[in-house]
């Protein structure tokens, strides 16, 4: 049986011009882009292509665009590594409720060694209120981290607004744009944040390789140490087949996928509104990533219909992949509003530029029998 794939937020499948390229670089580039002999040298070009096309496609100089191995690196890099080289300065960051575990996780581990972390609220669809942040602003504030794109829900937040309001105030911005590389404007220049972090599998590339903009003048504390590698903010020899593999798929992300992602999109929610009776939609229609779509589905399990989705071959999920093993509610739910009981019942199906309208129709007829079967054994 042949599956439809909706978990596009979790990883993508990897471009098959992506892994011509893996392998191709594994092969001809596998030298050590620190030697100095020919090898190493035809690797180091490798990378430094690969840094110019992502950071083109961001819009900022190349040589401020460090790799790490993912989004996750690149998070921990941005906040503990502000964290650490301003404690003197100050020990307050600003986040919000419903950043990925990623961002919260750094903030509770700094909080448990003496920092202070607000946790500014969302409103009903999820988006954080530009006011709130500037008046949790304090003289000891080092950085405020909000991600660009919600994971779970799709919102996407005023980060050019929060990033002036920060550097107004001599406040960095880090924000967490790994779902929203390539698929929504984060801004350019001047309005972009000071930290932004990225990543590969999310936009069809490989696994394992992700990037940190550092603008100019924002000094960091590295994570890892070692050589001088990435600015000697990331010792550890680059993933050159990984990099390469981010160059391409960045190279490979056009700017009408993601009208035609959230075409596709819409027409899927627009059938499940129609055919069920009391579906909530969790975000905003409006200013939401185009991939994303994620309902909650009145007296129902999420637990149960994502298995029997699955059984029936449509892969989708109940939120971040890093939380899927909790029993706890959604804390993005719950921070929308949504009750224990809503936030079980909510599925997050999330789409591709390879996700066509054969898939759709086939998932949402699949959906409807899951529900009766759901609802039957219940």
């Amino acid at each position: 049986m042949s599956s439809i794939y909706l978990d596009n937020a979790a990883t993508t499948r990897p471009d098959p011009c992506v892994l011509d390229v893996l392998r191709r670089v594994a092969d001809e580039a596998h030298g050590n882009p620190a030697s100095t002999h020919a090898e190493g040298r035809a690797a180091a070009l490798v990378v430094e292509r690969a840094r110019a096309q992502v950071a083109g496609r961001l819009g900022v100089p190349a040589e401020r665009l460090l790799f790490t191995s993912g989004g996750t690196e690149a998070n921990n890099l941005a906040l503990l590594g502000v964290a650490w080289e301003h404690a003197a300065r100050g020990r307050h960051l600003v986040t919000s409720a419903v950043e990925h575990a990623s961002v919260l996780a750094p903030c509770a581990w700094l909080e448990r060694r003496g920092w202070s972390v607000t946790r500014v609220p969302v409103d009903g669809q999820g988006f954080v209120d530009p006011g709130d942040v500037v008046s949790s602003l304090r003289a000891d504030t080092v950085l405020v981290s909000v991600g660009h794109a919600n994971a779970e829900i799709g919102t996407l937040q005023p980060v050019t607004e929060l990033a002036a309001a920060c550097r107004e105030r001599g406040v960095l911005f880090h924000s967490d744009a790994c779902q929203s590389f390539t698929r929504a404007p984060l801004g350019d220049g001047a309005a972009l944040p000071d930290l932004v972090s990225l990543n590969a599998h999310k936009l069809h590339g490989p696994k394992g390789i992700g990037a940190l903009y550092v603008r100019a003048g924002v000094v960091l504390q590295p994570l890892l140490h070692g050589g001088e590698q990435e600015g000697a903010l990331r010792a550890g020899t680059p993933n050159t087949p990984g990099i390469a593999g981010f160059g391409a798929a960045v190279g490979l992300a056009s700017d009408d996928d993601s009208p035609a992602i959230a075409v596709r999109r819409d027409a899927l929610l627009q059938r499940i509104l129609d055919a069920i009776p009391g579906v909530l939609l969790n975000g905003p229609r409006e200013r939401r990533l185009c991939t994303n779509l994620n309902v909650s589905f009145p007296g129902c399990s999420g637990r149960a219909l994502l298995a029997e989705l699955d059984r029936r071959g449509v892969r989708a999920s109940r939120g971040s992949a890093c939380s899927s093993g909790s029993t706890l509610p959604s804390h993005v739910l719950t921070a929308i509003g949504r009750t224990p009981v809503q936030a079980d019942g909510s599925l997050r199906f999330s789409l591709s530029r390879f996700t066509d309208d054969a898939e759709v129709e086939g998932a949402f007829q699949a959906l409807l029998a899951s529900l009766d079967a759901v609802r039957r054994a219940a």
